[in-house]
């Protein structure tokens, strides 16, 4: 049997970790390859790493042909939705392949054509099936990655803008998809610094920003008492000035606990 790998095709989806690697390896060894392996043609689609291992220990393997594929974006799409389905996937890499397939059925809707010919009419009818099973707002690709429109939008900015090193640390777990968010907004050399520092300096660098963004409320000019005022006015002045210190001291602590609110929940998060 002639199998081919197609390297682009097994970087689609983020390597196994090697403990997962070594978990799969010991799996296949006691337990044999009893999953089959998807093929394209004689394209390898699904199972490279079960492959790999059942060809290092001479293992026996079953393939299954997928008819339904007519084109590489096709696989592609299979690839994903098979993957989101999957428990051991992260949230990170669940909103990166969502919006993998949002590009994808993006790139259908707009060179679909008006009619198709006769020839062309299996394929079209299973490319509108695609489109309608996949909305392409953000709300319903979010909910596609289990997650919500929120963090696949801070996802979605951590592709445009974060430097490799802050990804690498997104899928390491050193740091969350929210404080990465806020991590990406500095230049590439402060991202690759903050980094550099490990956890404790990348969920600080993460809360300056998240502080430097917060506005600023302006201070309320408070007119002093005229000359000759009298016991009374002066008071009043007096408690109006009490009031703004209050006021400016709980807005600093509303600060403060909001930051601190997101800081325990990345540390629960981590645990």
């Amino acid at each position: 049997m002639i199998i081919t790998i197609n390297e682009d095709l097994r970087a689609y989806i983020d390597p196994l970790t090697e403990d997962e690697y070594a978990a799969l390896e010991r799996s296949l060894l006691s337990e044999g390859c009893r999953d089959a392996l998807v093929l394209w043609g004689d394209l390898l689609v699904d199972g490279h790493n079960r492959y790999g291992i059942c060809q290092k220990h001479g293992l026996p393997f079953n393939t299954v042909q997928n008819q339904a594929f007519q084109s590489m974006d096709d696989v592609h799409l299979w690839m994903i939705d098979n993957h989101l389905g999957r428990r051991s996937v992260s949230d990170f890499q669940r909103g990166v392949l969502a919006l993998r397939k949002k590009e994808i059925v993006s790139a259908r809707v707009a060179q679909q054509s008006p009619a198709a010919s006769a020839g062309d009419a299996v394929y079209a009818q299973a490319e509108q099936e695609s489109v309608k099973e996949s909305p392409l707002s953000r709300e319903a690709v979010a909910r596609a990655a289990r997650m919500s429109s929120a963090t696949l939008g801070q996802i979605e900015k951590i592709q445009k803008t974060a430097a490799p090193e802050l990804v690498t640390a997104i899928k390491s777990g050193a740091i969350s998809i929210n404080a990465a968010a806020a991590v990406a907004s500095l230049p590439s050399e402060k991202q690759v610094a903050a980094v550099a520092g490990g956890k404790k300096e990348l969920r600080q660098v993460a809360r300056q920003v998240r502080e430097a963004r917060l506005p600023q409320k302006p201070k309320v000019e408070l007119a002093t008492p005229p000359d000759g005022a009298s016991a009374e006015q002066v008071e009043i002045y007096r408690l109006n000035v009490l009031l703004a210190a209050v006021t400016e001291e709980r807005d600093l602590l509303k600060k403060k606990v909001q930051n601190l609110t997101i800081a325990l929940a990345e540390v629960r998060s981590e645990q």
